[in-house]
């Protein structure tokens, strides 16, 4: 994957091993509060910690267990099962031919957006505390804020790649609203639209101590004449941290890729 590829180059470039670069990276890391099994194997399958309040605690560095950022809707039964306005389907099919990969916004160095984001092939941090839950990509080093003190979003906001966020507990599972984007961003990379109508609702659940169900749901009645909903998986990294990933517009592949004016 493409946080391997980053590890190996790395590690070429410093005449080392893989491993040897990674391990000395950080020296003294506390062991952490990482359940074991007999054998002394992380025991992933352990209960969920919770918080004080007794809520689930999400924090951890989750990595998807199958890229989505590729394509939203690949476990999907048919792609008919995404609710596409005409014009919608149209751009979206001449997207998927990779004739207009330039102007996909990650290849700008643009935000790859929500919900693209937790889907793409790196892992991202939560860290949960009350009030405020903040979630980092390694991809684009890019962050969210997602507000659980009450707070209501204004009717009026200034669009944005990300939307702005705010959560709440649906019994055992953290339901994150997000909405007041910019509809400049592409779903997934082979180019299913969204516009400033978009709302994305996410339903993250920790299964046990390393594994994380979240579903997604696109409202975005500019571009689709339905919501519709998919759902994804990721496993707890106990063993590593987030790795620096920048971009800042200097993709010098951009030129070799079909599309824009």
């Amino acid at each position: 994957m493409l946080r391997a590829l980053r590890a190996i180059i790395a590690a070429v470039i410093l005449g080392g091993t893989c491993t040897a670069a990674v391990a000395q990276w950080w020296l003294d890391v506390p062991p952490g509060n990482i359940p074991r099994t007999p054998s002394g194997e992380p025991d992933l399958t352990a209960p969920a910690p919770r918080t004080a309040d007794g809520r689930p605690d999400l924090s951890g560095i989750w990595e998807p267990i199958k890229t989505y950022s590729t394509n939203l809707s690949a476990d999907l039964v048919a792609p008919a099962e995404v609710p596409f306005q005409p014009w919608a389907k149209a751009l979206a099919d001449e997207r998927a031919t990779g004739s207009q990969s330039r102007n996909d916004p990650p290849a700008q160095c643009l935000p790859q957006g929500v919900p693209r984001l937790a889907g793409a092939p790196a892992p991202w941090k939560i860290v949960q505390t009350p009030g405020l839950t903040v979630i980092v990509y390694e991809a684009f080093n890019l962050w969210r804020q997602v507000f659980t003190d009450g707070r209501r979003l204004a009717e009026k906001v200034n669009p944005s790649w990300l939307g702005y966020s705010t959560g709440r507990w649906d019994g055992d599972t953290w339901v994150v609203d997000t909405r007041g984007f910019n509809g400049k961003t592409w779903l997934d990379q082979v180019g299913k639209p969204s516009t400033e109508q978009l709302h994305v609702i996410e339903r993250y659940r920790r299964v046990d101590f390393g594994h994380l169900e979240l579903e997604v749901t696109i409202d975005d009645p500019g571009a689709y004449t339905a919501p519709w909903t998919v759902k994804q998986r990721a496993n707890l990294m106990v063993d590593g941290e987030l790795l620096e990933f920048v971009c800042n517009e200097n993709n010098r592949d951009l030129a070799h890729l079909p599309g824009g004016d």
